[in-house]
């Protein structure tokens, strides 16, 4: 088990493009830095980055990336070691690093998904075709749509200066089919009003 949340060291965009593009599985960026991928440039500092699968493609993961990566679950504020063959049924998130003394590298998100569709986990009546959830860069590097990591920012029970600072900084860039969304998104999780509402 590790405690070390704190201890990181990042790998690239361009890393995380060569390390998961060799892996047959439905992958993309996300977290702040799939705002900035959208956005063509680097508008913060992000302290980790984190790339979203699917739930379940996670062994197929795991066996890719576990003769070069030690592999963590990410449960109850605890960091414990993912063993081979262990499919995760509620585990979300991953921490990826090179050894059991090495700074944390990249964090691995997991996504649900039925019939082809994405869902939201935080309300599950708001799905996504699957096909749709990502865009891709000219370097053909693919990055959760911004209106998606938006409302995961604005979704969050705790929401953080930066997420509100990433909202202001996208909503120019967002088309009015993007704002409609993640306005009718938030309105659904929230229904009795979000703070974020007034912005979008």
């Amino acid at each position: 088990m590790r405690t070390d949340i704190d201890n990181w060291e990042s790998i690239t965009v361009t890393e995380i493009y060569k390390l998961f593009s060799t892996i047959p599985i439905n992958w993309g960026i996300a977290g702040g830095w799939a705002l900035d991928l959208h956005l063509g440039k680097q508008s913060r500092v992000h302290d980790d980055i984190d790339v979203i699968i699917l739930r379940e493609e996670q062994l197929t993961t795991y066996n890719h990336l576990s003769d070069n990566w030690m592999l963590y679950k990410a449960e109850n504020g605890k960091l414990v070691l993912w063993q081979e063959g262990e499919f995760l049924k509620t585990t979300n998130d991953i921490w990826v690093t090179k050894s059991s003394s090495s700074p944390w590298a990249f964090q691995i998100m997991l996504v649900e998904t039925e019939q082809q569709s994405w869902i939201y986990r935080r309300e599950k009546s708001i799905r996504r075709r699957l096909e749709d959830i990502f865009l891709r860069t000219d370097e053909e590097i693919p990055y959760l749509r911004p209106e998606i990591q938006l409302l995961y920012k604005g979704g969050s029970s705790n929401i953080r200066e930066k997420d509100f600072k990433d909202l202001q900084i996208m909503l120019p860039y967002l088309l009015s089919e993007q704002r409609d969304w993640l306005r009718m998104t938030l309105k659904r999780q929230f229904p009795t009003g979000h703070s974020w509402l007034d912005y979008i």
